[in-house]
């Protein structure tokens, strides 16, 4: 079986292709059209309401029969209760970002959950294979929102070397050859955010959608290192003015309260002063707002045709 296959098998899907669980962004209906499409379509819990996620779980099985997943994040609100959650609804995915989920791990194997953490180095996806995990994502730091050092490219192969559990590669994907150039690393398959953000079933402001639409290679930039936990954006005031707090002699609480409610401030409201709106390094390559099937179809069917050139040619 191939690597490809072996995913497929594992996550239940047509496509060895997952959508990132965008926090605040990845809804029961983009989901469902990403599983739709054949992919796997990621809930965002980052909310931290056990009783939304229960809802959202609810309404994405009202609008697909494929697989699902949702994605946690392990600093949130009420993470154990959302844990809880994800194994009392049989979820069969979860992806989980920003710690280690070991004290749950057990609990969702028992409810039939497939675990696979979101990881920025080798060592920590030893850790996870050794915690359970059924496969791990390695993100390279050009995914937009919460990113780590290593870029894609260095990252993938050396996780693939450490671990004998499937690889997905994430960060800086958003087309055929991104997807290609994964599949040659070593990876399994990949999971892709930025590009989701102008599916039509994506419901972020129109403004959020113009913003990656315009930008260009050098539009995004990194903020947070000061805190720990750096994220990626699209240049814009917020961002310049984080970016200069950030050396300045404000207290850590006081810079962690400005970017308090500015990712709202982008997703609902398109605002262009205090929004901070999360996209990947791919921005410059996106054109077009496009439904997420024809996405999906479209990246893979690019890697297929690139794939086979690059093995019989």
């Amino acid at each position: 079986m191939s690597a490809a296959a072996t995913l497929c098998a594992l996550l239940g899907t047509k496509y060895p292709l997952m959508q990132g669980g965008m926090a605040h962004i990845s809804d029961a209906v983009l989901a469902a059209a990403v599983s739709n499409a054949g992919g796997l379509g990621i809930l965002s819990a980052a909310h931290g309401n056990p009783d939304k996620l229960a809802e959202d779980i609810e309404k994405i099985r009202t609008l697909t029969d494929k697989p699902f997943g949702v994605n946690i994040m392990l600093r949130s609100n009420n993470v154990a209760a959302l844990a809880a959650v994800i194994a009392e609804k049989h979820v069969p995915v979860v992806t989980t970002g920003a710690g280690s989920p070991a004290e749950f791990v057990e609990m969702w194997k028992k409810a039939g959950v497939k675990v696979i953490p979101v990881i920025s180095t080798a060592s920590m996806a030893q850790i996870m294979e050794k915690a359970g995990a059924d496969a791990v994502v390695a993100e390279g730091t050009e995914s937009g929102g919460h990113v780590g050092e290593m870029t894609t490219m260095a990252l993938v192969p050396q996780v693939c070397d450490a671990v004998k559990i499937p690889v997905i590669a994430a960060g800086g994907i958003a087309d055929g050859r991104g997807f290609a150039a994964a599949m040659m690393l070593g990876a399994c398959g990949v999971q892709i955010g930025t590009r989701f953000l102008l599916a039509t079933e994506c419901t972020v402001h129109p403004d959020y959608k113009a913003r990656i639409i315009k930008a260009k290679d050098s539009s995004t930039v990194v903020t947070g290192r000061r805190l720990g936990h750096p994220v990626r954006s699209i240049k814009s005031p917020f961002s310049r003015n984080y970016a200069k707090a950030e050396y300045t002699d404000i207290s850590d609480d006081d810079l962690e309260a400005m970017a308090v409610g500015t990712l709202r401030a982008a997703v609902v409201d398109g605002d262009a002063q205090k929004g901070c709106f999360l996209a990947g390094q791919i921005s410059g390559m996106l054109t077009k707002e496009q439904p997420a099937a024809e996405i999906v179809t479209e990246i893979i069917s690019e890697a297929e045709a690139l794939l086979h050139t690059a093995l019989h040619e």
